[in-house]
């Protein structure tokens, strides 16, 4: 199993955030966090460090459901997406496996949300493939 559903973009970075952005928000996902580790790599260590961003992706009404079957499922959500520069006008676009993220719980119901999970993470993906 894939720790995740990964594309790529040939457009800027900036622009690869807001179609990231868009494309979830297409299947109900928001964004609750970002992390910018270019700029946190560069405040904390000193040291330069391509363009990566982590966008903590949610959808409400799924994770309300599954934190009714489990609270566990709390230390896995958000969904993790990374938008990361690999080269001048190419960027890579990662989010996290929910079959891999939500299979640590043993809880059919669990696994039967992560598959509708893995689905509409499935078609952001495709979106921005195309």
């Amino acid at each position: 199993m894939s720790i995740g559903l990964v594309t790529q973009l040939q457009t800027d970075y900036e622009d690869a955030i807001q179609k990231v952005t868009e494309a979830l928000k297409t299947e109900g996902f928001g964004v609750l966090t970002k992390i910018d580790f270019k700029a946190t790599l560069k405040q904390k260590l000193d040291v330069d460090f391509r363009p990566y961003m982590v966008l903590g992706a949610c959808n409400p009404s799924i994770a309300h459901r599954a934190l009714t079957v489990s609270s566990d499922v709390g230390m896995l959500i958000p969904c993790n997406v990374t938008v990361a520069e690999i080269a001048p006008e190419t960027i890579e676009v990662s989010i996290i496996n929910p079959d891999a993220m939500l299979g640590v719980i043993d809880d059919a119901e669990i696994h039967a949300i992560a598959q509708e999970v893995k689905e509409m993470l499935t078609r952001v993906i495709e979106k921005l493939s195309n």
